[in-house]
């Protein structure tokens, strides 16, 4: 996924508020050496937290099947994401508190360093650029991008899209490859996906270009198809705040857990399985 805008008010708001999470008696567990730490299962370091005892996760909802809203959860959301970091909060001991927050200020850093959170899982492309800013966890899922138009449409590929009205979403790497490959387009660029999907069931584009799962999901939603699809060797990773190696390690950790016990499998399956 992507980036969004955000004002510079917002940009402002909060950036004294970097709060380092020291263990407790009751809270973390204790180092080799003696000292507290936040989290046992990261191993006794300290995580940096914004809460003590609590992994505090920004993302850009809805984004389904991603993130999504759901008052029946413990943490008020739902989705891959979602589902995922629920389970790396478990392992670490930790409670889970989700907000959600601006693309755009979760890919530049903004939120991480304002210290609205710890950990930003919203669909987001491990990119270059991206890394002057945020770190990254290891890749938890490879993606793709994709054409989405009305069933009925003469669009039949991106090269028809020359003068055509097509929806993305701001600073996305969807965005960046429409206007790499159909310059020619009227592109319309939208905050978040549920803009470009009200827009689309209006007329008011004649098609969204975006990550595949999510186009995917709006196919099972209307007389929409996705007439392609595009390989961009993306990968989604969770963002930390640059130089919070101790959380990055501890994520990792998890998440290869997760993977060697088959819960990731059965999270994925729960989302993407075609059966």
């Amino acid at each position: 996924m992507n980036l969004r805008s955000l004002s510079a008010a917002a940009a402002a708001a909060g950036l004294a508020l970097t709060l380092t999470a020291c263990g407790s008696d009751e809270g973390g567990g204790t180092g080799d050496d003696g000292a507290e730490g936040t989290a046992a299962a990261g191993g006794g370091e300290e995580l940096d937290l914004v809460t003590d005892g609590t992994l505090t996760v920004c993302s850009d909802v809805p984004y389904p099947p991603f993130e999504d809203f759901d008052e029946s959860t413990e943490s008020g959301y739902t989705g891959f994401d979602m589902d995922l970091v629920q389970a790396i909060a478990d392992g670490l001991e930790l409670e889970l508190e989700v907000k959600d927050s601006s693309f755009d200020a979760l890919q530049s850093g903004l939120a991480l360093n304002a210290g609205q959170c710890d950990l930003v899982a919203s669909a987001m492309t491990i990119t270059e650029d991206r890394k002057e800013n945020l770190d990254f966890t290891e890749g938890y899922y490879d993606s793709k991008q994709s054409l989405l138009v009305a069933e009925d449409s003469d669009i039949a590929s991106i090269e028809d899209l020359a003068g055509r009205s097509v929806g993305v979403q701001q600073g996305t790497t969807g965005k960046a490859y429409t206007e790499e490959n159909a310059p020619e387009a009227d592109i319309t660029t939208f905050p978040g996906d549920a803009e470009m999907w009200q827009a689309m069931q209006a007329g008011q584009v004649d098609a969204l270009l975006q990550d595949l799962p999510v186009n995917l999901e709006h196919t099972r939603e209307g007389d929409f198809t996705i007439v392609e699809e595009y390989s961009t060797d993306e990968q989604y990773g969770f963002a930390v705040k640059k130089g919070n190696t101790a959380l990055v390690e501890a994520v990792d950790e998890q998440l290869q857990t997760l993977r060697d016990e088959g819960t990731y499998d059965e999270i994925y399956d729960t989302y993407f399985s075609e059966g």
